[in-house]
């Protein structure tokens, strides 16, 4: 629509210095030049571009600004009269703001009522703005003449005046476009520029892979192999930045794959036996989950695991058993016995403040109480130096600045979306959004390579909700980072590896199910990335991912043990899926709803006992040994006590440093048996749930 009105939203762009030539080609006198502000806006997922005369942009009260202070996430701010008011005093607010984190004030949003300002002058007549979505094409001026100017043409053939840019040229406007849509040259007029919407799902961004919808409900239907390989020239072609480029590209094609699959016939296709495979190799370079056989790649043949043995949880960890093991200096006692105990039961939730620090090596476990005193201090000094880094960028700085414009317009992004429904995020006046904002935008100082990308806000809330503090949220964050850091690398390597031990894993456990996957093109995984990526946190409820993550930082009672998570979970919907012979669309969306639906307690049941079965299998083969940090030696039994050797002269076999009878479990009663209790051996998993 091309008519004037009043729109709010976060800018994404902005120029001064752009005119209107009222009386161009009407008459032969000089032209009556009209100034005004043109900006690209956000709003609830749509998109606006508005030019109005300046005169109106000054005066209207209605239009809002983010403000690029702390409580931009949450807060519009009124500008740029209001802000020309704020002045020195607003410039010098936000260090006295930092030492009162947890006492955060806030301004109520400003409201309007929706109606248009009145026009004041002929001037506002010229005023105008359009959805993105209208928007058929722009032709730009010959090269070459004096100032650039572009005119915009609609879908229902509105030709809007032309756009004149006396301050700089049209370029920022028309990058700031190409992050929404396509823009390709006609081929009759290669001034005009048309907008292609075909293409609109590759400009899906990572929120779309890690979203619940996101897999859809894909109707059945298949591309042809044509369509996948131009979807990945498309995506190689409209990369452009490094953070962008992260995971994103795999998010796109997926994204732009299940867009083309709804709706389609599914008797009007056949995929053929490998394609999917090849798509995603090219997809993610370096990504090669055998189909069949290649040189160069262990064969893991069909193996006897033996018996898989019973596996009990206990109660959390609680406050009377921290304290025992905590000596007159605050140092905590019998580490390895307090990991084991962690990883089988959880943590009581009065403990996890405390012990999470330890568990991600925020806090080196052999510290006193005065030592993590005094580390508090120095990181809390380094961590407000390091958001003054961001604090400090004034407005103009920033526009010459895309990298931190990106940034911060991701995090805001995310922000506003990350764990709503949790009453420690719930609501627009919240202080907890802050903070995540804040913590993130301080990770970018921290980390300028890496710098922020979607995803990383769900690591960070259950952090913060726990911490309930800035500063000791923000060195856990990082800590944690330190272990995930390789899934949000350019490069992905991560994800990549991860997606082929995970394969390996799958295969020694059920060769079968594997080779059932393979047959319906999902021998790949790709359902499972999202699990990978961010450590389950969409696939479990808020208080089962604190239970999980705690007894994951425990590094018991193996390496990778999250990958022995994932072979948990679907080795538990095997049935459902070959019984009811699930095809592609259907594997996908099968365990995508399965979000919210996991218990988390049989899950960590299932997944200890396949760690303990395959350190007591003598034929282990040596990648899956690599993959579990297990090493080749003789395994000691809780049978093979008696000081005989009977493993003389048989194969190593590997062994953990994690003994699963080192630790008194929970009887059926819920009352602890502080004798360790010899593991039986049978051929299902079992638990006691902690009372």
């Amino acid at each position: 629509m091309a008519a004037a009105g009043v729109v709010s939203g976060k800018i994404i762009y902005e120029q001064e210095g752009v005119y209107i030539h009222s009386s161009f080609g009407k008459t032969s006198d000089q032209d009556s030049l009209i100034s005004g502000i043109l900006r690209v806006l956000e709003k609830d997922a749509e998109v606006i571009v508005d030019w109005r005369p300046l005169d109106d942009a000054l005066d209207s009260s209605s239009i809002l600004y983010a403000g690029k202070d702390s409580s931009s996430v949450v807060e519009w701010t009124q500008a740029p009269k209001e802000r020309a008011h704020r002045g020195l005093e607003h410039l010098n607010s936000y260090e006295a703001e930092w030492d009162m984190v947890n006492t955060i004030s806030f301004k109520k949003k400003p409201h309007t009522n929706g109606d248009a300002p009145s026009h004041r002058n002929g001037k506002s007549k010229w005023s105008f703005l359009f959805s993105l979505t209208d928007l058929k094409s722009i032709k730009q001026n010959k090269e070459g003449m004096g100032w650039s100017y572009l005119v915009f043409c609609l879908k229902d053939d509105v030709v809007l005046p032309a756009l004149h840019f006396h301050q700089g040229d049209s370029k920022l406007l028309i990058d700031s476009l190409e992050k929404y849509v396509v823009l390709c040259e006609s081929p009759q007029d290669k001034r005009t520029l048309l907008v292609n919407y075909q293409n609109k799902s590759l400009s899906q961004s990572f929120e779309n892979l890690l979203d619940e919808p996101a897999y859809g409900i894909i109707q059945a239907g298949l591309l042809e192999r044509r369509k996948l390989l131009w979807a990945v020239h498309q995506w190689k072609k409209i990369k452009k930045d490094p953070y962008t480029a992260t995971m994103v590209g795999f998010s796109k094609v997926t994204n732009y794959i299940f867009d083309s699959l709804r709706g389609s016939d599914p008797s009007a296709h056949q995929r053929p036996p490998t394609e999917m495979a090849d798509f995603l190799s090219d997809a993610i370079p370096g990504l090669k989950i055998n189909q069949q056989e290649e040189p160069g790649f262990e064969v893991i043949t069909r193996i006897d695991l033996g018996e898989r043995p019973v596996v009990q949880r206990r109660e959390p960890v609680s406050l009377e058993e921290w304290t025992k093991n905590i000596d007159s200096e605050g140092r905590i006692l019998n580490v390895d016995n307090m990991k084991q105990m962690i990883f089988r039961g959880g943590l009581s939730h009065v403990l996890r403040k405390q012990a999470w620090k330890f568990l991600l090596g925020y806090f080196p476990w052999d510290s006193t109480k005065e030592e993590r005193t005094q580390l508090q201090k120095q990181k809390i000094d380094e961590y407000f130096r390091m958001k003054l880094q961001w604090k400090s960028v004034s407005e103009e700085q920033e526009k010459r600045n895309s990298r931190l414009r990106d940034y911060r317009s991701l995090i805001e992004k995310d922000v506003n979306r990350t764990d709503r429904t949790n009453k420690f995020y719930e609501g627009q006046d919240n202080p907890g959004l802050i903070l995540l904002h804040d913590i993130l935008m301080t990770y970018c100082m921290y980390d300028f390579d890496l710098g922020y990308v979607q995803g990383m806000s769900d690591l960070l809330s259950p952090l913060l909700y726990v911490m309930e503090n800035e500063v000791d949220a923000f060195w856990c964050f990082a800590s944690y980072m330190d272990q995930m850091h390789q899934n949000f690398e350019e490069q992905m390597q991560g994800m990549k590896t991860q997606l082929i031990q995970l394969s390996t894993l799958l295969r020694l456990l059920d060769s079968g199910f594997c080779s059932y996957l393979e047959s319906q093109d999902s021998g790949y995984l790709y359902f499972c990335f999202r699990w990978l990526l961010i450590r389950f946190k969409r696939e479990f409820s808020f208080l089962d991912i604190l239970r999980l993550w705690e007894v994951m930082w425990t590094e018991l009672p193996c390496k990778n043990f999250h990958l022995l998570l994932c072979c948990a979970i679907l080795e538990s919907e095997k049935q459902q899926i070959m019984e009811k012979h699930y095809g592609f669309n259907e594997i996908l969306k099968h365990i995508n709803e399965l979000s919210m639906k996991i218990d988390v307690e049989d899950v960590l049941c299932k997944a200890e006992a396949i760690s303990l079965q395959m350190v007591k299998c003598k034929e282990l083969p040596q990648a899956v040994c690599e993959i579990l940090g297990l090493q080749d030696s003789e395994v000691t039994t809780p049978d093979s006590d008696n000081g005989e050797d009977e493993n003389v002269g048989m194969t190593s076999c590997p062994t953990s440093a994690f003994q699963s009878n080192s630790l008194p479990v929970l009887a059926a009663s819920g009352a602890r048996d502080d004798n360790p209790t010899e593991i039986s051996m049978s051929p299902n998993v079992s638990r006691v749930t902690p009372a």
